[in-house]
């Protein structure tokens, strides 16, 4: 009376699964240097810890007496698993079965396990190939007729992105539904040469438009990572894509009812870097390594850059202060004059979001001349999606301190720190108002240099007169800047504010009012 055979035909499913689309199309994909679904979620999940639901869905061929002829697996592949000890939900597209199409998932499996990640509250990760959700139009020739467009499930995709952390990567040629979903994620990465992302790809583009094009040339992550923004992050490799992923998780809560995860810390709460007390050049025309500042503040090779390709006059990234996961906003230099361009508010409103979220702490060095300005960007409306920015900052309620480490310009300097005590110090180097002395003297006297008899010394003069309340020991004096500090005083600032701030955030855990804005 055993049920040994039904066992058996389980097991024998099972390993039917396990060859995916077959042979031949499991070497095409690794032709093409990718991975197929199964080995990627072999090398990103810990060691046997991958425990799969639904291996059984497939389309199924019979005999007239019931007995199995032939199974062609779901193009999902669904599970739990740990990463680097932390239970997550883990999907993955499978190209070698109908392209990743919707239409071969066979029950909603990726539906599902946003579901099991909502109410388990378990952080997401999916690796999205082919379509990765999308359809295609073989569909019309098998069911025998078309159907509105509807985003089932949707909902629970939002409402992941307020209660988990949603990471997305893409891992090939990825269009339509599957090219949102790596969109709205909390973090998303493409593979140099390997990923293509489009709302259409080549062919589709090709009869709309009458031209032939390149599908790197549509949609490579050259073109996302640095120009669009529609993913944070560009490697090399699927094996460096995993590494990110891992990299990234690390800072993160498992969902928004508990704190971020604290380590160990073996880098000194008390190290002074003598470099901090000259890094800043006392010409103001001159740039600086903002990164060298990073790195001489936060733990010792703990910072994690996001979107480093996109709106590069912001640096945005995750760091660890004495063991603690941080977020840390930075003005860099090298691009615009670390203005606050288009595409950096955008850039800003989307990890001030993701640190919200998740409890993270915001650690700014401030070095922001203001909004950029001129004709180009007045035509990418940076002052619209500058004070989208500022709304993010604003509507924030996690413990945020402020280093004014030079500038401190205009509305968007004003958004150096959030509402409610705003936090704050100054390095020796700071210079603020609502516009530069250079320029503001220009402005605000312009009467007085054009009537001079010599319109240049007029100026230089005017400015040198006002150069001596220029000092943020006179602001300080006023109280209008809390503490003016040795800038080698910063580390150990930090780790004695990050105590407090992991004291403040238990209060503060659950989700907020709205999900992070993708």
């Amino acid at each position: 009376m055993s049920w040994q055979d039904e066992i058996d035909e389980i097991r024998k499913r099972e390993a039917l699964a396990q060859k995916m689309g077959g042979d031949e199309r499991i070497k095409r994909q690794h032709d093409n240097n990718r991975l197929t679904v199964r080995e990627r979620i072999g090398a990103l999940a810990d060691k046997n810890s991958f425990h799969e639901i639904g291996a059984l869905a497939g389309k199924v061929d019979y005999d007239s007496n019931g007995n199995l002829l032939s199974f062609v697996p779901s193009n999902f592949v669904l599970g739990t698993a740990s990463i680097d000890g932390r239970r997550v939900v883990l999907g993955g597209d499978d190209f070698t079965v109908r392209g990743g199409a919707a239409d071969a998932k066979v029950g909603d499996k990726s539906g599902y396990g946003e579901q099991y990640a909502l109410e388990m509250r378990l952080p997401m990760v999916r690796l999205v190939d082919g379509s990765g959700g999308g359809g295609s139009v073989k569909t019309l020739e098998m069911v025998g007729h078309s159907y509105v467009p509807a985003l089932k499930g949707f909902e629970k995709t939002m409402q992941l992105m307020g209660v988990v952390p949603v990471v997305c990567a893409c891992m090939g040629s990825v269009a339509g539904l599957g090219a949102v979903r790596v969109t709205i994620s909390h973090f998303s990465l493409m593979i140099k040469d390997n990923s293509q992302l489009f709302v259409a790809g080549p062919p589709v583009v090709e009869r709309g438009f009458g031209k032939p094009v390149e599908k790197n040339a549509l949609g490579g992550s050259q073109i996302h990572a640095n120009q669009s923004g529609a993913v944070d992050n560009e490697v090399s490799t699927e094996e460096e894509a995993f590494n990110e992923i891992k990299k990234f998780l690390s800072y993160m809560p498992q969902n928004v009812w508990q704190s971020p995860p604290v380590i160990d810390c073996s880098d000194p709460i008390d190290r002074r870097d003598e470099s901090l007390l000259s890094v800043i050049p006392r010409d103001r025309r001159q740039m600086f390594q903002v990164r060298d500042v990073i790195n001489s503040v936060v733990d010792e090779h703990s910072f994690f850059e996001i979107n480093p390709g996109y709106g590069k006059s912001l640096v945005v990234g995750l760091a660890r202060i004495n063991g603690h996961p941080i977020g840390l906003m930075a003005n860099d230099t090298f691009f615009d004059g670390g203005a606050v361009t288009a595409n950096a508010s955008e850039k800003m409103m989307r990890f001030v979001d993701l640190c919200d979220t998740f409890h993270l702490p915001m650690v700014n060095l401030v070095d922001n001349p203001g909004f950029l300005i001129g004709i180009k960007a007045e035509e990418e409306g940076t002052v619209r999606l500058g004070s989208r920015a500022l709304m993010a900052v604003f509507q924030s309620t996690i413990p945020w301190v402020s280093f004014i480490i030079r500038r401190c310009y205009g509305v968007a300097g004003g958004g150096h720190g959030r509402d409610g005590l705003n936090l704050r110090y100054a390095w020796p180097s700071a210079d603020w108002g609502s516009l530069p002395i250079e320029g503001g003297v220009q402005a605000a006297y312009r009467r007085d240099i054009e009537s001079a008899d010599d319109p240049n010394a007029r100026r230089r003069e005017l400015e040198e007169t006002l150069e001596e309340f220029r000092s943020p020991l006179r602001t300080a004096e006023a109280f209008g800047i809390e503490e003016v500090i040795d800038p080698r005083d910063t580390r150990p600032l930090l780790c004695d504010w990050i105590k407090l701030a992991y004291e403040i955030i238990p209060t503060q855990l659950g989700p907020k009012a709205r999900t992070p804005r993708p």
